[in-house]
């Protein structure tokens, strides 16, 4: 018996939403590009549209999709987080994403991703009078 579409909307908000940190991996370069959501399923389909758009926040990832093709390229989940129900779960992530972000480095040659700024950094670059 086939479900309504009520009983399918029921379903899929009964769902439990995965969250964690999740990356995108150029299979030719082996460059990658890693972050982290509430949603990952959401924020992995949004990375393949902005892609598929040409409108991606990475310069560089989309420059290589772009010449590579969607072929090129597998999103993949690193790690998942259960929440718990004294912690954070956006600080969780966010301690999460910069273990794996130490402990890949996906700058430069290595990957996609901006090398996140020091506080200290911030401040001398606005003492300096330079954009961020």
């Amino acid at each position: 018996m086939k479900k309504s579409n009520k009983d399918l909307k029921k379903d899929y908000q009964q769902q439990e939403i995965q969250m964690g940190i999740y990356q995108i991996r150029n299979t030719i370069n082996g460059k990658i590009y890693i972050g982290s959501a509430l949603n990952l399923q959401g924020i992995i389909n949004s990375n393949r549209f902005q892609l598929k758009m040409g409108s991606h926040k990475s310069k560089s990832l989309q420059e290589d999709w772009n010449k590579l093709s969607e072929n090129a390229f597998v999103f993949e989940v690193l790690d998942e987080i259960k929440p718990k129900e004294t912690t954070n779960i956006k600080e969780e992530l966010n301690e999460q994403l910069n273990l794996w972000l130490d402990n890949l480095e996906p700058y430069g040659e290595k990957g996609y991703n901006d090398k996140i700024k020091s506080r200290e950094e911030i401040l001398k670059l606005i003492s300096n009078n330079k954009v961020i």
